[in-house]
């Protein structure tokens, strides 16, 4: 027996679903009813059992993202559109029902629709079956086949987009049914609907409301009403089809401010011989919601034009449309590349660099966009550009780039290095027709980018070095190109100089440097981290090699006077050198010499051609991600140099008198291991043992100021009570005093305790004595360890 509520729940649930039944599928002009018998009266096909399990296929693995699916249709939209234009060019009587060739979109939220219309060429009821009831036909590969023979040009074919046939499948990825009404000028109007599993078509009992063209109605499911957002929907127009030849509008509210008028009372009084004057209208402003269709893709694709038709307006407009940039760019280049893969591309240097470029540096730059045929691809892309060239902005568009069939990813990377090749160059070019203040400015915000490339980029690396700007001690405050450099280079000068250093005053101050400036020479200084790896990267330039000043190799004078003039003072301070690498710095240096690079200086440390300067020193151990005991590191770490000394230096001379009159000499070996810190300090190295070194400077300190160098420290003892911390020499402290005094200190606060003259609480009887205010927590007593 079922109750009356029961019985009652179950007629509306019925009720219901009859209801949702007729009213699942509206069109316009139909009732509920009309729809319900149209359908019934549909011609029904189903789809073979292969066709079945394709179309899961292309609705669950085919495309990544759910949003491709109004790309697909805007494409679709916009190839009937391109038909229709093309066979309007031999027959203008095609146009005859509309002239109109645009695209809208309109969604419904109570009836969860989304709807996209084209004034197209439309289709027949055997185009229906055929490109609808038929995956992976295209009809516009069809359509395209047909004009191969015609007079129509290649450039005009190239404008249709489709290529598979199942990009309109990819609208079961957010509906659970498909409603298409077509017509096209050689047939009636037919409703196409599908539910993924089969599919009906049917005469339009309306007749001809399209005139001609498209309708596709999208009935989405619950997880897809994100899409009927207006904000969504622009977005993704936006994103994947602002440059479509055709205009896209989108049926879209719009509040505005008006003016009404307030309805009042007529009042009116008439008196004698008086004229009665109307009344002025009293007016108010409200809020007024209007709903037109509103265009949505104002940006026209300008690379499609030559670049001599393109203003520099214009590029500066399309620059910040398609980057979000407030600024103007620095410099763009727009070309079109020919050969292997056919492409046009427009590319920007931005006028700022991003602050998080190299924290970045590496990972995947949304910098340069693909579009095929207008539409938009992807911007994910590890092998467009180089890691160093990642701040560059741009589209690249081609006609011929081949895609999977979802057209989200490439086929094939072979066409993908062509490309990649190709833009660099085009970049380059650009950088290197920048010139005055505008390479200024990039040089200070992309300069690190560049030198990076010259480590990153062998088969660029010479075109790269060309633009590369150093400071130089030819100018105190402008840059000089390394072509500079060599124009200026002195005759018989085989090599580029450079010294590389924290900043410009270290590298000119440097020891390395001396003999170098005051002969004349140019020298390079590399103020930054990234300059001595750079240079480092290039083993010569224009024919010339690069010596560092600051390691072994360096040849100044090269005459045949001045070698025999080196060997002289060799021989002659052949006992200081061999003593300096045997005795008073063994184990510290790979050996001494003679500098030829030293004027004032007394000493300085080089590296050995292969090492590590002092700067590459310093700069790795600041590597935040360095592994520990590196044995690599380690290596370089541990490396010797040598000692180059100053012949003509007052100290070496008296150091060579002492060692060959008394090879121990104290002061001699003292000498030379202070010789050697000063030289490792000015040099740019670290001291090793620098505790060694502080007890060296300060004996030094106690000889200045006729200090006894046996002059012990004196120390402190600290006491229970803030009040005693009594300062006592060693010589007159015995341990047994110091306990004596502790003691009686002690007993003394002790005694308070018991003292008769405390004070009395309120009561009148005696209050107990506080205890003493020292705390030993604060104030410990130590045990003195007095020799």
């Amino acid at each position: 027996m079922i109750c009356s509520y029961t019985k009652g729940f179950l007629l509306n649930e019925v009720q219901y679903s009859i209801y949702r039944e007729e009213d699942a599928i509206k069109i316009d002009g139909l009732s509920g009813a009309e729809v319900k018998k149209l359908r019934e009266s549909a011609e029904k096909h189903e789809f073979q059992a292969e066709v079945n399990r394709m179309m899961k296929l292309i609705i669950n693995s085919l495309y990544r993202n759910k949003e491709i699916f109004l790309r697909e249709l805007i494409s679709n939209a916009s190839d009937a559109l391109d038909k229709i234009r093309l066979l309007s060019l031999t027959n203008p009587e095609v146009l005859k029902a509309t002239d109109d060739m645009s695209i809208k979109i309109k969604c419904d939220k109570e009836a969860r629709t989304l709807s996209i219309t084209d004034t197209g060429v439309g289709m027949t009821k055997k185009d229906l079956m055929n490109n609808l009831g038929t995956i992976a036909r295209s009809g516009t590969s069809e359509f395209l086949s047909k004009l191969l023979d015609s007079s129509t040009n290649s450039e005009t074919q190239q404008d249709l987009i489709g290529q598979f046939g199942v990009g309109f499948y990819s609208t079961f990825l957010v509906a659970d049914r498909v409603v298409v009404t077509t017509k096209n000028n050689d047939d009636d109007q037919y409703i196409w609907e599908s539910d993924s599993a089969s599919y009906t078509i049917v005469k339009d009992p309306r007749g001809a409301t399209l005139k001609r063209g498209t309708e596709i109605t999208l009935y989405l499911k619950e997880e897809a009403l994100d899409f009927l957002e207006t904000k969504t929907l622009e977005n993704l127009v936006h994103k994947y089809s602002q440059f479509i030849n055709f205009n896209i509008f989108q049926w879209a509210s719009k509040t505005e401010e008006v003016e009404e008028e307030v309805e009042e009372e007529e009042k009116s009084e008439k008196e004698d011989g008086a004229v009665e004057e109307e009344a002025e209208k009293k007016t108010k402003k409200v809020q007024k919601t209007t709903w037109d269709w509103d265009r949505v893709n104002n940006v026209k694709p300008i690379w499609m034009r030559k670049s001599a038709e393109v203003e520099d307006a214009e590029y500066e407009d399309f620059y910040k449309s398609v980057t979000k940039d407030s600024e103007k760019p620095l410099a763009h280049v727009h070309f079109t590349a020919e050969g292997e893969v056919s492409f046009k591309s427009i590319l920007y240097v931005p006028k700022k660099s991003p602050n998080d470029m190299f924290q970045n540096y590496g990972k995947i730059m949304e910098n340069i966009k693909l579009y095929v045929r207008r539409v938009f691809i992807t911007d994910d892309f590890n092998d467009m550009m180089p890691k160093y060239l990642s701040f560059i902005r741009g589209i690249v568009d081609s006609d011929d780039l081949p895609l999977n069939v979802s057209r989200e990813n490439l086929q094939q990377h072979k066409l993908l290095k062509v490309i990649k090749k190709k833009l660099v160059r085009k970049v380059l070019d650009m950088l290197k027709k920048l010139d005055g203040e505008k390479f200024d400015e990039f040089w200070k915000e992309f300069s690190t980018n560049i030198k990076l490339g010259v480590m990153e980029d062998p088969s660029n690396r010479m075109r790269l070095a060309k633009l590369l700007r150093f400071f130089s001690s030819a100018d105190a405050e402008k840059q000089t190109t390394l072509s500079a450099y060599i124009e200026r280079m002195k005759d018989k000068q085989e090599a580029i100089f450079y010294v590389a250093g924290t900043s410009r005053k270290e590298v000119e101050q440097s020891p390395f440097v001396e003999r170098l400036l005051a002969k004349g020479y140019e020298v390079l200084f590399l103020t930054e981290p990234v300059d001595e790896y750079c240079i480092q990267a290039m083993p010569e330039f224009d024919g010339k090699k690069f010596q560092n000043v600051a390691k072994e190799g360096l040849n100044i004078d090269d005459g045949e006077k001045a070698k025999e003039a080196q060997k002289e003072l060799e021989e002659a301070f052949k006992p200081l050198t061999t003593w300096l690498k045997e005795n008073g710095l063994k184990d510290k240096i790979e050996k001494a010499v003679m500098s030829q690079r030293l004027v004032k200086t007394p000493s300085a440390l080089v590296a050995s051609s292969y090492g590590w300067s002092a700067n590459m020193e310093r700069i790795m151990k600041s590597q935040a991600y360095a592994k520990a005991k590196d044995p690599t590191q380690d290596f370089y770490m541990s490396q010797k140099k040598t000692l180059e000394l100053n012949p003509r230096h007052p100290v070496i001379k008296e150091l060579l008198k002492r060692v060959e009159s008394d090879a121990e000499d104290a002061k001699a070996k003292f000498t030379a291991q202070l010789l050697f810190d000063t030289a490792t300090l000015r040099s740019g190295f670290s001291i090793q043992d620098q505790v060694e070194f502080a007890e060296r400077i300060e004996s030094i300190l106690k000889q200045s100021i006729d200090v006894d160098a046996s002059a012990q420290v004196e120390i402190f003892v600290y006491f229970p009570s803030q009040q005693f911390a009594h300062c006592y020499r060693r010589s007159s402290i015995s341990r047994r005093m110091l306990r004596r005094k502790r003691k009686k200190r002690v007993r003394r606060l002790r005694s308070r305790k018991n003292t008769p003259n405390c004070r009395k609480d309120v009561s009148g009887k005696p209050r107990k004595a506080s205890p003493p205010t020292w705390e030993p927590t604060s104030f410990p007593i130590p045990t003195p360890n007095i020799r």
